[in-house]
């Protein structure tokens, strides 16, 4: 706990002069004031989460973690657990969703496993932190332990600062974990308050009859646990994942290092959340790539106070959004470093218009 604890005391809330000397730069630029909208949004916060006024994003990673659930002997995934390993070695041989991607954005793709419940065959680009061999049925009790919860979390910060050292100046949150949209309705729930059914979808695509049960498998779970939302580690401990609690040790440890996080969907989003209610000020190194088709998804993102970038419909998780959201943000720090000002342009600025009564 002592990890996390001193990782949480050097997240700073961001600097609001970079962000006014970044807007004055972006009006400079020869576009109308505001021009560009949320794109300017983006290179603001970046300035800002980075301390720089010049930044780049040229290393890119997104950490992929993968991690199996107990409470999928309830029904409540379209697919079996075996999904889970066999998924991990389609991301090591590069033909998931997320390589295509991380690819296509020039990203580098961090495979780990934090919970996967089968010994995985070695390989050069898997990173093996099991924690457990997947967490417990959480309608029979809590998933985890509190050791293994904080375990989970310092084991994501372990991740990070490994990749750390490499290079990084942008991550990306991505998991896969069959199973785990279930734990992220519960998360969601415990947290905002929201009704169960208000905050859990279809995953992987279960029916209605899977559907309802699945809403019933949560409550049952929330009601045998009582996870307090007053304690962020209680619930992921309770009714959280391996890799949920690693993904949110990643994003303290970016937020520590003036790293900015962009963050996935439903299941990123649960770990956002985890990291949110550990430390608030985390919320501004996060940035939101998109609203997943998960109806949970939202309201995780209205709790937390963040606005998507995008609304594709998408649902795969792995990373995949956070790819999109990242390519967005280095075009927006490129509109801001390499556009021509007016002065160096010749261009004649616009005449100032002052507002009548």
């Amino acid at each position: 706990m002592r990890k996390i604890e001193e990782a949480i005391k050097k997240i700073r809330g961001i600097d609001k002069d970079l962000l006014k000397e970044a807007q004055a730069r972006l009006d400079g630029l020869t576009k109308p004031p505001g021009s560009l909208g949320r794109l300017e949004e983006l290179a603001q916060r970046v300035v800002a989460i980075t301390r720089d006024k010049n930044p780049r994003i040229q290393n890119k990673v997104i950490f992929t973690l993968a991690g199996d659930h107990g409470v999928v002997e309830e029904g409540v995934s379209a697919y079996p657990q075996e999904v889970t390993a066999q998924m991990v070695y389609n991301f090591l041989k590069g033909g998931a969703g997320i390589n295509v991607l991380a690819r296509h954005v020039g990203a580098r793709v961090v495979v780990a496993d934090v919970g996967v419940a089968s010994d995985l065959e070695k390989h050069q680009a898997l990173i093996v932190r099991k924690i457990g061999y997947g967490t417990r049925n959480m309608v029979k009790g809590p998933a985890m332990t509190k050791e293994e919860a904080v375990r989970s979390m310092e084991t994501g910060m372990e991740i990070f600062e490994s990749e750390f050292t490499k290079g990084i100046d942008i991550i990306g949150t991505g998991e896969m974990g069959i199973g785990n949209t279930t734990p992220s309705s519960a998360i969601a729930a415990a947290f905002t308050g929201y009704g169960v059914e208000k905050v859990t979808g279809r995953g992987t695509g279960v029916n209605d009859e899977a559907l309802n049960n699945k809403i019933a498998v949560i409550q049952k779970a929330l009601k045998a646990n009582k996870p307090d939302a007053q304690d962020a580690l209680d619930v992921l401990a309770k009714v959280g994942g391996f890799e949920i609690g690693g993904l949110a040790g990643i994003i303290i440890a970016a937020a520590a290092r003036n790293i900015p996080v962009v963050i996935d969907g439903f299941i990123s989003g649960a770990a956002a959340l985890i990291a949110y209610h550990l430390e608030p000020k985390i919320k501004d190194y996060l940035i939101a790539s998109h609203c997943s088709v998960e109806c949970g998804h939202k309201v995780v993102l209205d709790h937390i106070g963040l606005k998507p970038l995008l609304d594709l419909n998408l649902r795969l998780g792995e990373g995949t959004g956070a790819a999109l959201g990242i390519n967005l943000v280095e075009a927006a720090v490129k509109i801001m470093t390499q556009m021509a000002t007016f002065k160096d342009a010749e261009v004649s600025e616009g005449i100032s218009q002052e507002v009548q009564a």
